[in-house]
């Protein structure tokens, strides 16, 4: 039986294109959650991949990496986008902060991406 889940995004990733820096931008809300964040070099970042197509939603299997050539796998084996629930986690390294912003190196999110969580990692 689902449960109906509801999350508020705590901010949004904003991408000025590119494989450089990208920034995090916190609501101003949780700005006092960033306290210490400064000594971290590495971040996990939680984030609900927004562009996902409803139908890529449905999908339960597919081939590893886009490679027809390999049999389907489930979609919780696999470091798939298509997923019940598309929430993204990657590790970032911090490269620094303002008030309400995070500039972070090896973010694989789109630009506008909902943040919707921030471990230490």
């Amino acid at each position: 039986m689902a449960e109906e889940i509801r999350l508020s995004p705590i901010g949004r990733v904003r991408s000025r294109g590119g494989q450089g820096p990208k920034e995090i931008e916190i609501e101003p809300e949780f700005a006092e959650a960033l306290d210490g964040v400064d000594a971290q070099e590495h971040l996990w970042l939680l984030y609900w991949m927004h562009e996902l197509p409803p139908e890529d939603r449905r999908r339960l299997k597919t081939h590893p990496r886009g490679d027809r050539s390999r049999p389907k796998q489930g979609v919780f084996s696999l470091h798939s986008p298509c997923r019940p629930n598309p929430i993204g986690m990657t590790r970032v390294r911090l490269v620094g902060r303002t008030a309400t912003r995070l500039v972070v190196q090896d973010l694989d999110a789109l630009d506008g991406s909902p943040v919707l969580d921030i471990k230490s990692g």
